[in-house]
């Protein structure tokens, strides 16, 4: 029976591997091709490895101490507000360590919220003890600003201790005017009463922090790692600075400031995007001669990677999001239910947004190691990498005088529209994959339950005497998602999809893997795909076509097949009518006969499947 002690002394059998023996092992895979082919790049331009040397000398970055997990918040967004107290008692009954409170206008509503009056407030508190140690944050926007007096408040009449009271009050005007793109007053207009309102709280014996940056403003709207990190940073110094100019003084301002940021699946990106954030404020604090303390950063899971079709595939991105968030440091974690994307989400969709941080830190022990991604080469470089970017950017917009000069002088937005417009490029063309929407798509699936609560349209909110710019969220999936909703509109009209005929040459060994590809290609964008079984004869393929009733038709098979059998077939296709033939894979030297024999158009991977699908459906309009 063996032993620890022998387990390790087996290991030291084995000599170290450099850095070089891996490079020797992959350039022996990769057979004479460059070691370039293995490097991709993030929407900043960061460039990614596949192999990293070992950062040997790397500290762990202070934050969320060891073994100390991460706040779990649930969000409470339902406009009833008796029946969100219902939700927070159960959530927090059920393993919630916090609470979300979702006002109606703020950025992150998705047309929801909560109503800010005090009778709000009070329904919503009922039998719920504010001093036992929960966490409390706030979403409120313009329109329900006053939603923070209203629970400053409540606190006071029931006589709770504000220092008892683990809230983040969530004050962010310069993220409101981002995302609304207008704004009633200037940012010097609004600073004095801004720091009011802290100075309040903070002589009642709030603890805060007061207000935020929040990051998931550019995130939603489609921008990078880059963007988010140097916006947060300049809206964060921007509110120091405004406390600074009305006595708060630095030591304690920075305390009374916080960051949000949003979590998606991309898991090493996230990781070090919220480690970046943590190297790039103490290196603010130094900057201010303050010696560094860790920064309270607040993650929700993305909105923008949310789908509306097979929502549950939403799921394992919010795990993916979560694990990440949770190992970069995050304090606290809000998971956006996977069915918020369709409208106000059930108690099932809740209980699976509570009970995924639950199994990640009850059953996976994620938060027993403070920042487990010290000393890997490649998280390593990536945050170095990420801090440098940032703060090259921050100083962009400092030079503008900072986070809403900036705003309004159109500084921050081209380029964030820029990297949102990359990014819905890449998800046309199917490289960035959303499961569900963009691939393997089910035209039968179930429709997922929701609340039969109707969304709230928004509210202006003031005269806006400042417009530039706005900052909109967005869905990635979107787009597919549009197609996939008029195809269930015809079907119920008309009782049936477009469709497209699968014209499969040879036997199952030659076309299924290209009549798959085709299916899952043409069923993303709403279109039916009515597959076949082989064919050699073109009169029997264009029999099986018209019986079908398809007005488009995809020719599928090998490369093999394709030299002697594609054009035959599309003639004979063409011929009797096809209204358009489309063939599955890349032509080659055969594109220009098979153009000639009536093929239109090649459907490959990496094409812009979007714009095909856009042109498929014009076709049959």
């Amino acid at each position: 029976m063996s032993t620890a002690t022998d387990d390790l002394r087996l290991a030291a059998d084995f000599a170290p591997a450099s850095y070089d023996d891996w490079r020797k092992l992959v350039d022996g895979v990769l057979k004479g091709a460059p070691f370039e082919k293995l490097i991709s790049k993030t929407y900043d331009g960061v460039k990614i490895q596949p192999i990293y040397p070992r950062a040997r000398d790397a500290a762990p970055i202070a934050g969320r101490p060891a073994a100390a997990p991460w706040q779990i918040m649930q969000r409470i967004d339902h406009p009833d507000a008796a029946k969100s107290n219902k939700q927070a008692l159960h959530d927090l009954e059920n393993g919630a360590t916090g609470l979300t409170l979702v006002f109606e206008g703020a950025n992150g509503a998705r047309g929801f919220g909560l109503v800010a009056s005090p009778e709000t407030i009070e329904t919503l508190f009922d039998g719920i003890y504010l001093d036992a140690g929960i966490g409390i944050e706030l979403h409120a926007g313009p329109q329900s600003r006053m939603a923070v007096t209203h629970l400053a408040d409540y606190i006071k009449t029931k006589g709770i201790d504000p220092a008892t009271c683990d809230i983040r009050f969530g004050l962010d005007p310069i993220g409101a005017t981002a995302v609304w793109g207008t704004s009633a007053y200037n940012w010097w207009e609004m600073a004095p009463a801004v720091t009011d309102i802290i100075k309040k709280l903070a002589a009642q014996g709030f603890k805060g922090p007061f207000a935020v940056a929040d990051g998931r403003i550019i995130h939603d709207a489609g921008g990078s790692e880059v963007q988010e990190l140097s916006y947060v940073l300049a809206v964060m110094v921007s509110y120091l600075r405004a406390m600074e100019d009305h006595n708060i003084p630095l030591e304690t301002a920075r305390g009374m400031v916080y960051a949000r940021l949003a979590a998606d699946a991309d898991q090493f990106l996230t990781m070090a995007k919220f480690r970046a954030l943590r190297l790039l404020w103490a290196r603010i604090e130094e900057s201010c001669g303050l010696a560094p303390k860790p920064l309270c950063i607040a993650a929700d899971t993305a909105w923008r990677m949310l789908t509306q079709r097979d929502p549950y595939v939403n799921m394992l991105r919010a795990t993916m999001a979560t694990f990440a968030a949770g190992l970069g440091g995050a304090n606290s974690i809000c998971v956006l239910p996977h069915t918020l994307a369709l409208g106000l989400p059930d108690g099932f969709a809740r209980r699976a947004a509570r009970n995924t941080q639950l199994v990640l830190l009850e059953e996976s022990n994620l938060a027993k190691v403070s920042d487990p991604a010290a000393g890997a080469g490649g998280i390593e470089t990536l945050t170095r990498e990420l801090c440098d970017a940032a703060w090259a950017q921050f100083q962009d917009i400092e030079k503008a005088g900072g986070a809403f000069p900036a705003l309004g002088n159109n500084v921050i937005q081209p380029k964030v529209a820029a990297t949102r417009a990359a990014r819905q490029a890449s998800v046309a063309k199917r490289r960035e994959v959303l499961t569900g929407a963009s691939e393997f798509p089910n035209l039968h699936e179930a429709r997922a339950s929701v609340l039969k609560v109707k969304p709230i349209p928004g509210k202006p909110y003031g005269k806006d005497k400042i417009k530039f710019n706005p900052l909109e969220p967005i869905r990635l999936a979107s787009p597919f998602e549009a197609l996939r909703d008029k195809s269930d509109h015809l079907l119920a009209r008309k009782g049936a999809r477009p469709k497209v005929f699968l014209a499969n040459l040879g036997t199952p060994a030659d076309f299924t893997a290209r009549a798959t590809f085709a299916k899952s290609f043409f069923e993303t964008g709403g279109i039916e795909a009515l597959d076949s079984d082989g064919f050699s004869d073109p009169a029997e393929l264009t029999k099986a076509w018209k019986a079908s009733g398809a007005a488009l038709v995809c020719i599928c098979s090998s490369d093999k097949l394709y030299a002697g059998q594609a054009a035959p077939a599309a003639k004979a296709l063409q011929a009797a009518g096809a209204k358009h033939i489309y063939l599955a894979g890349r032509p080659g030297d055969l594109e220009a006969p098979l153009r000639d024999a009536g093929v239109r158009d090649f459907i490959i991977a990496g094409g812009d499947a979007l714009a095909m699908l856009v042109q498929a459906w014009g076709l049959m309009e």
